[in-house]
């Protein structure tokens, strides 16, 4: 192979699966999760170390993907924000806060020693 080959553009490692979420690769890690990381401050490589699973390559790729696409990428995580938002309500709806649910299960641990 000569370096020619090597200059063809790769598409990033990036994969829709069922529930319309966005991963790196073949892992579980999402592209939320890597993208946050970096704008955290994370570097590539502290990244691609917190997630064994992260190719030190891919998580390059995924971070020059959102530099080239910021606009496309900030709206789909804002999208993911809310549905994580509306989730959380959800959950909150049936189980109270979480405060409220530990405060039951402190509640329940102590009448069980009676």
């Amino acid at each position: 192979m000569t370096l020619a080959h090597t200059l063809i553009p790769k598409p990033p490692p990036l994969e829709l699966d069922e529930d319309g979420v966005v991963r790196v690769g073949q892992t579980r890690v999402t592209l939320d999760t890597v993208i946050k990381e970096y704008l955290m401050g994370s570097t590539p490589e502290q990244i691609s170390e917190a997630y064994d699973t992260l190719r030190l390559a891919h998580v390059h790729a995924v971070i020059a993907y959102y530099l080239s696409n910021r606009n496309e990428v900030d709206a789909y995580l804002a999208e993911q924000d809310k549905l994580a938002d509306q989730m959380q309500q959800q959950i909150e709806k049936q189980t109270g806060t979480w405060s409220e649910l530990r405060a039951k299960l402190i509640e329940r641990k102590a009448q069980m020693g009676k």
